[in-house]
């Protein structure tokens, strides 16, 4: 009994106890509870004061944007006005001026009116005019001027033609001299020797033996040689030379002086010939390397480029009617220099085009074409400035003449070509010219006889005296000299001297 007391009383103990604890768990969560709401609280006002100054910055913001905007629409709005302001006035200026062209024009209008009915009043009162006078006169207008014209040029056609002789007399005399003041003063400014070659080389050797030592074996030395060279050699009963020949003039330099290195060495075979090729080969590159080198360094072109100049170096192995083509060209790009200075062109375009003017005869050997359109390719190859093409191109008048510098550098052409001692023509040429002179003359009807005289300097014509006059004769010179201008190729000019004489013989008896 008493146990089942204790057990009652443990377990209402048991029960309090764990009433207890749950109502003091129960207690202590309600208290954490009203500690979290009240920082929930807390937070939600804070944040709420923190937008509230937010708004009042963006609220702030937003006034600042929109009083700099109502700012900056007022100044627009003013620009607008003011801009709007000056085109008003310039529209209205401008209808202004409208209506002062308007006013000129309908003036203008009327005075071209009035023009063009004083131009039909005349017009009409000349045709009554002339009517009047073709009845009275009783011939048409074109009759009555073609005889008035040929009364006045029979009354006066002796004062007529001396006037017109001294006028050119007295203006080719003014010409000449200027001519004559630059050509003299630029030749006598420079000189140059020159050298005349031809289409042979000789080359002398110690014995006549020799010419069998260079034959060889059955030919066999001559033979590999003339193949290997691309140069002829000629040998025959002159005695102690042996002659090669060949239109290159660079393999025939080269010949030659790999022969005159085989006579040295006195061993000629084909190997030491083909030795001595390859030497001369070098040897003459050299040479025309040095030569362009100096071609350029005396003409004060310094800025050409190394293939042009080797260029040049080959044309001092290159003649024309014996005339070295390195030197001439030379010639040229002195006498253009002086001239370009005395007329005022470009020294500069001047002296390089006459130094280059001949530059397509360094290998027209090799390539098809004129001198002219080979040089024409090769300076625009390296970069040649087209004004000194133009200037180069029409000195043989394969191209028209488009500037002063052209006209110069054909000018110094024509003078280095033509002074004295310059060149050689051949026999043929020659005659053909003078033929070709006295065959244009004798071409015309009024024209008896011509003869080309003064080695083609001058022509020398006698006209019928029956079917010419003296005015016509002049006329007649002067048609003549063209034709020949026309047709004929010439260094320097023609003189053409017209003769015409009456002679009446009578006998009195």
């Amino acid at each position: 009994m008493q146990n089942i007391h204790f057990f009652i009383i443990g377990a209402s103990c048991l029960l309090l106890g764990v009433i207890l604890g749950y109502l003091i768990r129960h207690f202590i969560g309600v208290l954490k509870s009203g500690s979290t709401e009240a920082k929930l609280q807390q937070k939600i006002q804070s944040t709420k004061e923190e937008a509230k100054i937010i708004i009042l910055k963006a609220k702030e913001e937003a006034a600042k944007i929109i009083t700099n905007a109502q700012a900056e629409e007022k100044e627009r709005k003013s620009q607008l006005d003011q801009l709007e302001s000056r085109l008003l006035k310039r529209e209205e200026l401008f209808d202004q001026k409208q209506n002062e062209l308007e006013q000129e024009r309908k003036k203008l209008m009327g005075d071209i009116e009035k023009v063009k009915i004083i131009k039909e009043e005349l017009a009409h009162a000349k045709e009554i005019e002339d009517k009047r006078l073709e009845q009275i006169a009783n011939m048409s207008k074109e009759d009555a001027k073609s005889i008035l014209v040929k009364h006045y040029e029979d009354e006066h056609k002796e004062e007529l033609l001396k006037m017109l002789q001294d006028f050119e007399q007295v203006k080719k005399e003014e010409v000449e001299k200027r001519v004559e003041d630059i050509i003299i003063n630029t030749i006598q400014r420079y000189g140059h020797g020159n050298a005349s070659e031809t289409m042979i080389s000789t080359v002398a050797i110690p014995s006549e033996d020799m010419k069998g030592r260079i034959i060889g074996k059955e030919g066999r030395n001559i033979h590999h040689f003339e193949k290997v060279s691309g140069v002829e050699v000629i040998i025959d009963d002159s005695p102690d030379i042996i002659t090669l020949s060949s239109f290159n003039p660079i393999r025939r330099e080269i010949a030659r002086i790999a022969l005159e290195k085989l006579i040295q060495d006195g061993r000629i075979q084909p190997a030491k010939i083909e030795e001595k090729i390859a030497y001369a080969e070098q040897e003459v590159k050299n040479r025309i390397k040095k030569a362009g080198e100096d071609a350029v360094y005396e003409a004060g072109l310094l800025d050409l480029p190394s293939e042009l100049i080797t260029l040049l170096g080959r044309l001092n192995y290159r003649t024309s009617y014996s005339q070295n083509v390195l030197t001439h060209s030379l010639e040229v790009a002195s006498l253009a220099s002086m001239l370009a200075s005395e007329l005022g062109a470009n020294v500069e375009i001047a002296k390089k085009a006459g130094l280059l003017h001949d530059i397509g005869k360094a290998v027209d050997y090799e390539i098809e074409g004129s001198h002219v359109d080979i040089g024409i390719r090769i300076l625009q190859k390296y970069g040649i400035s087209n004004d000194i093409i133009t200037a180069m191109k029409s000195h043989h008048e394969d191209y028209p003449v488009e500037t002063l510098e052209a006209a110069i550098i054909a000018a110094c052409d024509a003078i280095s070509a033509s002074r004295p001692g310059a060149r050689k023509e051949n026999l043929e040429n020659y005659l053909r010219r003078l033929e070709n002179l006295e065959r244009i003359a004798t071409s015309f009807p009024e024209i008896e006889k011509a003869y080309a005289i003064q080695a083609g300097r001058e022509l020398r014509v006698f006209v019928f005296p029956d079917k010419v006059d003296d005015y016509g004769t002049m006329k007649l010179a002067k048609t003549l000299a063209q034709k020949i201008e026309e047709e004929v190729k010439y260094p320097g000019e023609i003189k053409i001297t017209m003769i015409r004489e009456t002679k009446i013989i009578e006998i009195a008896r």
